[in-house]
Parts: C-alpha cells; structure tokens; sequence
C-alpha cells in the first residue's frame, strides 16, 4: 500500500510532469513545422527541431518520481528518449529547447540534438541514441563515485528493450560484483521501438533478470508519481547506505509513436485509447482534487507550464545558429589524443 505523499510534494511532483509534457508537446509541435500554435507570432520563421524526436510522453511519472529522489550532485545518464529525465533532474528547458533546435546556445551548441543532451551541471551525463548504452556508462560514474568515496548515487534509466541486449547483463552484474552505488530504473512502456516487448523477452521479465544477479528489485505502477516516488525514495536509501545497486521496474505506457513523425498507426487504437485512462498526469491530478486542492489551482500550473514552455521555444526561435568554425570544435584527435 501506498501512503499518500504530503499534499505540496503531489503539487510539486505534478509540477515538472506538466512541465515535461508541455515541453514535449511544443517540441513534437515544432518537428513537425508548426510553432505559431505555442505563442510564437503568426510571421515567426519556423524554426523545427533538428533530427530524430523521440517523446516520452505517458511516461512523466518515471522520471520525476525517481528524480525528485536524487540531489544534485547525484548522476543520471538517459536514454534516446531522455526529455523527461533531463527536466526532471533540473536542466533549463529553454537551453534544452536550443538545443533540439540546433542552435549554438544549446547544451550541446546544437550539435547533439534531442538524442544527445547532456547537463554535468545538474549531474545529468548525457541521453543516449544507443539503447542499453547509458548502463555501462552508469556503472563505470557508479565505480568512480566509489573509489572516491564520494556519498553520492547514480539513477540509470532505460527502457524494457535494453533488458534484451548485451550492456544490460554486463552493467548489473559489475555493479552487483563491486557493489557499486547505483539505481537501475526500468521504464517498461512494453514496446521496443514498433514491437510488443513481451513476446520477444524470455522467462519472466526484467525484473527476474535482476533478481537472478541477486540484485533487490521492486516493481511499481509507472503511472502513479506516488507510487515511484515511494518506491524510489526506499531503494535509493539503501543504495546510499552503502547496500550496492538496486533495482526499480516501473511499468508504463509510451501515448505516442516511436518518433514524433510517427502516427504509431501498428498499434490498436483501443488499446492506446484504455491506456490514456491511466495519464500519470490525469491520475495526479484526480489526487490533488480529491485532497482538497482547487481546480484553479492545479490550472494554474498547466498555466505556467504552457508560459515557460512558449517562452523557451521563442527563444530557441531566435537563438543563433552555430558557426560553421564550431564544426571543427569539440573533436578529438584520434591519433594523437588532443582534443580541440
């Protein structure tokens, strides 16, 4: 059973899920060619999102229940459809804004793009275009942590596809030999790119796989942000006493298609529809009311969310573009080591 977390931790957990979702409606609106619809003026040049957009939209309870459990100096590395964690552990939507843009003002002067945004500031390592990819990575910030001793965690996101690839054997099992300090969270949507995830994934799921590692594992309902946030706040205590990596499986649904330009049309539109009953952000807000909160209050959120969002895309709409010099900056020299 899950106790009711205090009334302003919901109003803040709703909080950054609003802001994610407003974040990614704009940027799916922009990949698409039109940003006149989130407060642009009508003569605008449609500036759209450069590259790839993958949206994890239906899925905001997974990172902002792990995350509101993470300070900032605790590490996170993401995956290709990292929007969600990156906001969640503090990043500035704006520059992320820039950044899906293109443009020279992003977090990765425009040179990452959605797949690719990465803020050490606020200890988020880097999205990942490669699935499984961010768990060695994690692992490896995890042993360094350690033999500095320094008191801090890593949160490792990845999707239930990445259980069926090679890092993700090799990442747990290191961390559970070294006993190493980080929070391993599946966020289980059930589907891998186009293709159902369970009837491609042998024996009994991702979280026997981390149990047979005897790795703790717990699983919890992805959309219910106080579900995850209990549940994440319990197993990062123990990772931070020092009891070695833990493991969280949080099933949830991905709303949209693969990529923004995907109708996702290989789905049943029943099913999408039945899930849609379950928006994390929906069921937070059924909570909020029921607990006293007024209606004006939690529309007062979207409200803000919706002014944020509209402020960062205009200005990733006049943010410069990078130089073409910048082309040959942020580079390694394979020969000789040096970067430039």
């Amino acid at each position: 059973m899950v106790l009711p977390v205090p009334q302003q931790r919901l109003l803040d957990l709703y909080r950054v899920m609003r802001r994610i979702r407003a974040f990614e409606d704009a940027a799916e609106t922009a990949s698409q060619g039109g940003v006149a619809a989130w407060g642009l003026a009508e003569n605008a040049t449609p500036a759209k999102v450069r590259g790839p957009l993958h949206l994890s939209t239906g899925q905001e309870a997974v990172a902002v229940g792990v995350c509101a459990n993470l300070v900032r100096k605790d590490l996170l590395t993401s995956t290709h459809r990292g929007h969600g964690h990156t906001l969640a552990k503090g990043a500035d939507p704006a520059r992320m804004m820039c950044e899906l843009f293109g443009r020279a003002t992003g977090y990765n002067h425009g040179k990452g793009g959605s797949m690719h945004i990465a803020d050490f500031s606020v200890g988020m390592l880097g999205a990942n275009g490669v699935v499984a990819a961010g768990i060695p990575i994690a692992t490896g910030a995890a042993h360094a942590l350690k033999l500095r001793k320094q008191p801090n965690i890593v949160a490792c996101f990845f999707g239930d596809g990445a259980a069926n690839r090679g890092p993700f054997l090799e990442g747990l099992n290191w961390a559970q030999v070294y006993q190493l300090p980080v929070l391993f969270v599946c966020e289980d949507n059930r589907i891998s790119a186009t293709t159902p995830t369970g009837p491609m994934t042998a024996g009994k799921g991702v979280s026997a796989r981390a149990k047979a590692l005897a790795i703790a594992s717990e699983k919890v309902d992805g959309n219910d942000v106080e579900a995850v946030d209990a549940a994440a706040a319990r197993l990062a205590a123990q990772v931070r006493a020092g009891g070695g990596p833990r493991f969280l499986h949080a099933v949830t649904y991905r709303f949209k298609g693969h990529v923004s330009v995907d109708p996702g049309s290989y789905r049943d539109a029943r099913e999408v529809e039945t899930a849609k009953q379950s928006d994390p952000l929906l069921l937070a807000r059924a909570k909020l009311l029921e607990r006293g909160v007024p209606a004006a209050a939690v529309d007062a959120i979207d409200g803000e969310a919706g002014q944020e969002i509209a402020a960062a895309l205009a200005t990733a709409d006049a943010a410069p573009w990078p130089q073409a010099s910048a082309a040959y900056e942020d580079i390694m020299n394979t020969v000789t080591g040096a970067w430039r």
